[in-house]
């Protein structure tokens, strides 16, 4: 085969667009900013120039081939590669200004990262912060199509190149009048006829309470499902429950945290990129975590 001519970035481009929309020629034609005769042109031409269809009819739309879908995760990481490559020249002459995408879990909307963001604009206030909160697993997909250039998950995803910044204490959260709350400690098992306030099934710190509650003995009697930490803490000092949740960073009337013992109560805090070198402007974010990890770690 001959070697890539100029003409096919576009072409690749506009074929990973496709998988990303999973066929939609419409949707990834309006992603790229292209009609969609040019769309459908580009891709036309990929298949003419490697010799094998990447699109087939499928009704009145389309379906992608496995060739398709094959050659879209070979090249995912090299385009995002060379896309980076091209920004930090750009960036090289003012590094100060420029734009981030960064992602992190719903469950931390509150506290350390608000904290940790507003003191890196205060410091670069020419940088732009793009900021989502979602699922780790739908940050970690976001970060995989180049939707994001860094991200907060918890727990480290396996299939993205990550670093650990922290162990994340989890506490048993109590009403201030509970009868445990003025212990030093406790143990999950002591929390076995209480009604509990904890994250929906599909979050990690819900898994780990049902793991950990099982291996006390018990199936935790979940009253309340809510997704935000700050509201679950509410709710504790209301009296709704109680819930195992990381250490507050701020001190909040009518709840007490107590540690748990007995146990391997923690979880790690990582910084994600789906690149191996960020760009100059997302180096800066990058570093700038590093500098507060500690207070990741709860005090």
């Amino acid at each position: 085969m001959d070697e890539m001519r100029p003409g096919q970035a576009p072409q690749l481009a506009a074929l990973l667009e496709l998988v990303e929309q999973n066929g939609h020629m419409t949707d990834a034609a309006a992603t790229l900013g292209i009609p969609q005769s040019t769309m459908s042109r580009r891709i036309h031409g990929l298949e003419d120039h490697l010799g094998v269809p990447l699109i087939v009819p499928d009704g009145r739309a389309i379906s992608l081939t496995a060739a398709a879908r094959e050659l879209a995760d070979s090249i995912r990481g090299p385009l995002r590669e060379i896309e980076i490559a091209i920004t930090d020249i750009a960036e090289a002459a003012d590094p100060d200004h420029g734009a981030i995408r960064f992602g992190f879990p719903l469950t931390m909307g509150a506290g350390q990262i608000p904290d940790l963001l507003a003191a890196f604009s205060s410091r670069h206030p020419g940088i732009r912060l793009d900021l989502k909160q979602a699922h780790g697993a739908e940050l970690a997909r976001d970060l995989q199509k180049g939707a994001l250039d860094l991200a907060i998950i918890i727990p480290p995803p396996v299939e993205l190149q990550h670093e650990v910044l922290a162990s994340q204490e989890i506490v048993a959260a109590l009403p201030a009048d509970h009868r445990l709350a003025g212990r030093r400690s406790i143990t999950v098992a002591q929390l076995a006829r209480e009604e509990f306030i904890a994250n929906p099934a599909t979050y990690n710190l819900r898994s780990l309470t049902d793991l950990w509650c099982a291996d006390a003995g018990f199936v935790p009697r979940v009253k309340t499902e809510v997704t935000e930490f700050s509201t679950i803490r509410e709710f504790v000092s209301r009296g709704m429950g109680v819930a195992l949740i990381p250490r507050n960073v701020r001190f909040m009337a009518g709840i007490a945290e107590v540690e748990l013992h007995g146990g391997d109560y923690v979880r790690e805090v990582s910084l994600c990129s789906a690149v191996r070198r960020p760009s100059r402007v997302v180096a800066r974010l990058r570093d700038f975590i590093h500098e507060r990890a500690q207070e990741w770690a709860a005090p």
